[in-house]
């Protein structure tokens, strides 16, 4: 058996904010979860609700804060389509509902015989310059995905053409059953190609707003797209701030300088629940995991599972105030891919399988053998909360005998990551980021994968994913998902998803903003704006609207 990986898996706190009191006449500065930073601009608070629904001329506008950044507008570069999406500027031909289910968005429909899919566009699709949307742009935007993103690189091997205005078909050298899934993914935003002569700036798309202004790494302004073929666009514009600051996007919402912000806090999920006729805060379930991998060239068996049976999923929730809760593997119990089961936690047991080792106590009280003590390298990096998670696993470790100390790198990937230079190593990704389990099953638990740097090597599991990657029914793969994850589950070696933390499905009784991306793009809003105005703003790639009443 090769090396063996150990999952703790905690989504993102997302928790959205939502102020029932006046809204800011001016624009202010938002923050969000990746990037860097750029103070927040001052500005006049607006104190009588009735003021707050319009700025001085008269329009609707939203002010955001918000934890990330991009340089570029560019959405098939990088990661930018999943910020252009949450602006309102870029739709993809599918997307997730609810339930993590892929649903048509720009597409009408899409059929596939097993190694062509073709795809019908809706009637009325149109880019912001009115201009209709084709099939032959649709081609032409996947192409250049394809050339642009190193990641969508594959889909250059597919032969891509349009058979008329409306219909497109894509041939794959052998059966991909996933099509549609990656088609909803937020870097395939559609442009129009022959009129973004500036897209790093200001791409014309589909979606509900257009770009007013950019600066790249700092404020977005985006505007109504007044040729919207999908209904009426009821806000005029939203302003989004770059806040990465906690203390900064919460003050400047109590001083009603922002709308809403994402990414609260507990302690400021605290401070905001005292005042129920204020503030709402909102937490949705995620996709984002943050997960260990156990490093089995350092650690055999019996310690790897003793520290899967001390981890505790739910203590560090309930520390977490809300913010995150525990859940059994890396998928939604809300999927049909997400039904497994994972050992309760028994430091008990934890600890004879420790001492069955041959490990004793020491006079400091940790465990030793042969003289060495057991000292755990615990590899994080300080974001997405996995220095606080580094944190309560040491400590919940140390209650138990076995000591630990805390490497921070900045760039995991290049360090503990590249080298498996960890004992226990935490990592944050999204698991479910299309509405398939095959994407982080095949990232996580195939031999020789990105993430097998713990090296979880089993014959039963490995055939199983090879099915998994050809199986075209629904059913059939959610079953295949269920059983692959429980084998990693139930083998000593792979033992538990130790703690996949996500956010539990939480709101309000009155109107909210629901936070459902995986971007966790939260925030507040103030009553003056009604419910049904924000429904555009904040749309996730292919998960139902970030900013939903």
């Amino acid at each position: 058996m090769k090396k063996i990986r150990k999952f703790i898996a905690g989504a993102l706190a997302m928790a959205m904010l939502l102020s029932l009191s006046a809204c800011g006449n001016s624009p202010k500065e938002p923050t969000s979860s990746s990037s860097k930073t750029e103070a927040a601009p001052s500005s006049s608070a607006v104190s009588d609700p009735d003021e707050a629904a319009q700025t001085g001329s008269g329009e609707k506008i939203l002010n955001a804060g918000v934890s990330f950044n991009i340089a570029s507008m560019d959405p098939h570069l990088d990661y930018n389509g999943w910020y252009t999406n949450v602006y309102g500027i870029t739709e993809e031909l599918f997307k997730l509902n609810e339930n993590y289910e892929v649903e048509p968005w720009l597409a009408e429909k899409a059929e596939s015989d097993g190694k062509v899919w073709t795809i019908t566009l809706k009637d009325g699709i149109a880019f912001s310059n009115g201009k209709s949307v084709t099939a032959e742009m649709v081609v032409k935007n996947l192409q250049r995905a394809a050339e642009k993103n190193e990641r969508f690189a594959y889909l250059s091997d597919y032969e891509m053409k349009a058979l008329d205005e409306k219909t497109l078909t894509i041939t794959t050298p052998e059966v991909y059953p996933t099509m549609v899934n990656d088609l909803a993914s937020p870097e395939l935003g559609i442009m129009d190609l022959e009129d973004s002569g500036d897209i790093d700036n200001s791409p014309v798309c589909t979606g509900p707003f257009t770009v007013s202004s950019f600066e790249p790494k700092g404020t977005v302004k985006v505007v109504r797209n007044e040729n919207y073929w999908n209904g009426d666009v009821r806000l005029d514009g939203a302003v989004f701030y770059y806040m990465p600051e906690d203390d900064t996007k919460q003050m400047a919402l109590q001083n009603g300088e922002i709308d809403c912000y994402d990414f609260v806090t507990a302690s400021a999920m605290e401070t905001y629940q005292l005042e129920p006729d204020k503030y709402q805060v909102t937490v949705l379930p995620a996709s984002r995991l943050q997960f260990y991998i156990l490093n089995e060239n350092r650690l055999d068996d019996p310690v790897r599972e003793a520290i899967n049976l001390t981890v505790d999923k739910e203590a560090i929730a309930s520390y977490l105030q809300g913010t995150v809760s525990a859940a059994e593997g890396p998928f939604g119990t809300n999927t049909a891919y997400g039904r497994v089961t994972v050992p309760a936690v028994d430091t008990e047991k934890a600890k004879s399988l420790i001492e069955g080792a041959g490990y004793t106590l020491n006079p400091n009280g940790f465990y030793e053998k042969g003289g060495q003590e057991l000292n755990l390298n615990i590899a994080y990096y300080a974001s997405r909360s996995l220095d606080t998670l580094a944190i309560l696993i040491q400590e919940q470790l140390k209650a138990i005998g076995v000591n630990s100390y805390l490497t921070c790198e900045e760039d995991p990937d290049s360090t503990y990551i590249a080298t498996a230079d960890f004992d226990i190593a935490l990592y944050c990704m999204i698991a479910d980021k299309s509405g398939d389990p095959y994407y982080f099953i095949d990232s996580t638990l195939r031999d020789g994968a990105y993430f097998d740097v713990g090296g979880f090597d089993n014959d039963e599991c490995e055939a199983l994913i090879d099915q998994l990657k050809y199986e075209v029914d629904t059913d059939r793969r959610a079953e295949l998902a269920n059983q692959i994850v429980q084998i990693a589950i139930d083998d000593n070696a792979s033992d538990t998803w130790a703690c996949l933390i996500k956010l539990p499905s939480r709101c309000r009784e009155s109107p909210v903003l629901q936070n459902t991306c995986p971007m966790t793009f939260m925030g507040s809003m103030r009553t003056p704006i009604k419910p049904e105005d924000c429904d555009e703003i904040g749309r996730p790639f292919s998960l139902p609207n970030i900013f939903k009443w």
